[in-house]
């Protein structure tokens, strides 16, 4: 190799390239150096993503524009498996398999722009053509407008798609229940609308589901307790109504539910207490009436928070060792009667708020009074002792 390569100057004949100088062993070298850079240059082509692919990531680059940091800048060249910011491709078959393009991030970009990303344009269609992807992370934008592209079910590999924080609109793909290997979806803080799709019960292997702060409205399907695997489904800030599905108490993972400030009514359904993880659960800013059930404060729920309803009855007198609340808050509601002595026993209350009910008689002493301030109990009917007005 090092005779391929080697330099002669002006005055030395081209012959001195090789160290023989016969032309037999002349045109021996010559085409072993040629199949070696054949060789090379095959490797190289093997190596790198396919042509189509670059034109598929070059057409989506197209359609968005980012003015600030230079996020595109290193999409240059012909292989897009190669230091493309955001690209990683699998190692083996040198298909792109991953685009995470965050709007914020703990990347030294940002750090040098003394900034978080905007960026404006679209999601364009050709990004489904690149049929391998497992995971699309297009978050935290601000400006990226337009609908998610309806072939985005097509891609059946995908195991993410992240695309919170931008301002998308439409609706979500009617067929997205295609992508049976969906493990996060995560459309938080969009503009999009419409209901939730019946095909979105059929991904059994999501994980995270995240509609926080969009428009959807409409019920609850039926059968979303379908989505067995689910540990965390948070569907606050939308316009969604009707009654909890009951179905919603089969899926044995999840750990938090959020569906506060929606339009949701019925009872509070008493399976909700018996959910063997479930740890958070935000109901509040909803239209739910009827009484708190007991087993809701006797259960494994450590983050509860059902204020801003329409809740009335007494509090239930139930609390205990297994009662243990960072956060218990049952505040703008229309309960009743006194505050039960056997709060006192819970384990552990380390936030709690009462006010702005008709709650009536002396506030307990010990813990977890002895730490509350006021503002966890005015606006009520006619509560008395510290930290109020005396008795």
């Amino acid at each position: 190799m090092a005779a391929c390569f080697s330099f002669h100057s002006d005055t030395t004949p081209p012959i001195h390239l090789f160290l023989n100088g016969s032309h037999l062993k002349m045109r021996t070298t010559a085409v072993r150096c040629l199949s070696i850079l054949l060789i090379l240059a095959v490797s190289s082509a093997v190596h790198a993503c396919p042509p189509s692919e670059r034109a598929a990531l070059l057409a989506f680059r197209a359609a968005l524009h980012e003015p600030y940091l230079g996020i595109f800048n290193s999409w240059t060249g012909d292989d897009c498996c190669n230091r493309w910011h955001g690209i990683s491709c699998d190692q083996v078959t040198h298909r792109v398999a991953d685009i995470n393009l965050r709007g914020e991030a703990e990347d030294p970009i940002f750090e040098r722009a003394h900034r978080t990303g905007y960026m404006t344009g679209y999601i364009s269609p050709e990004i489904c053509k690149l049929t391998r992807l497992s995971s699309v992370i297009i978050a935290d934008w601000k400006g990226i407008t337009g609908e998610i592209p309806r072939c985005i079910t097509s891609l059946p590999f995908l195991r993410i798609l992240d695309l919170i924080g931008n301002r998308l609109s439409g609706d979500l793909p009617a067929d997205i229940g295609r992508l049976r290997r969906l493990t996060v979806l995560n459309v938080a803080d969009n503009l999009i609308s419409g209901s939730i799709p019946s095909s979105l019960t059929a991904l059994t292997n999501l994980m995270h589901l995240d509609l926080r702060n969009n428009k959807f409205s409409g019920r609850l399907p039926r059968n979303f307790g379908n989505l067995r695997m689910l540990s965390r489904a948070l569907l606050s800030r939308n316009q969604f109504s009707g009654s909890l599905p009951d179905s919603i108490s089969k899926i044995y993972r999840l750990a938090d539910l959020d569906l506060s400030q929606n339009q949701l009514s019925g009872v509070i359904p008493s399976w909700i207490g018996r959910m063997a993880v479930l740890a958070t659960l935000n109901l509040d800013g909803n239209k739910f009436s009827g009484s708190i059930p007991p087993s809701i404060l006797v259960s494994g729920i450590s983050d509860l928070n059902l204020s801003r309803n329409y809740l009335t009855g007494n509090l239930p007198d139930v609390f205990g060792q297994r009662s243990y609340f960072t956060v218990l808050d049952l505040s703008y509601n229309n309960l009743k009667g006194p505050i039960p002595k056997s709060v006192s026993e819970a384990s552990y209350i380390g936030h709690l708020d009462l006010s702005h009910n008709h709650l009536c008689g002396p506030i307990p002493t010990g813990a977890p009074f002895d730490h509350l301030e006021a503002a966890s109990f005015v606006f009520n009917d006619c509560l008395c002792g510290k930290p109020l007005k005396a008795c």
